[in-house]
């Protein structure tokens, strides 16, 4: 388990001291995953000892979220100040978002001949 772990850190630190030197746009932890998830594919035995360790860490996800409310209560009186151009920045995002991946799927229908049922 712990080999696991370590594992999966050290790709986390090797993509991000790759991004900081190279000067990528991309956050280090992705880099690291994509490394990580090369690795597993190159090697299933290595997978076979990733993977219960990473279905552990994504069953506890909700408390890698606590930081995170505890960064909104500390900030709480810059959120009051900014609060209404922060909810429409998530209101239009959300619209927008949604908007985009429709298209995107009537678009891809369109492409691969879907029809409608009904």
């Amino acid at each position: 388990m712990i080999h696991a772990l370590t594992l999966i850190l050290i790709c986390q630190l090797a993509g991000e001291t790759l991004t900081r030197l190279m000067g990528w746009a991309v956050p280090g932890p992705v880099l690291g995953m994509a490394l990580l998830f090369a690795l597993m594919l190159a090697s299933p035995r290595l997978a076979t000892l990733i993977i219960p360790i990473g279905e552990g860490i994504l069953r506890h996800l909700s408390l890698l979220f606590v930081p995170a409310g505890v960064g909104v209560v500390g900030h709480i009186q810059l959120l009051g100040a900014q609060g209404v151009a922060i909810m429409a920045a998530l209101v239009l995002s959300t619209i927008l978002a949604l908007a985009v991946g429709a298209g995107v799927f009537v678009a891809v229908a369109r492409l691969t001949g879907g029809r409608e049922d009904g």
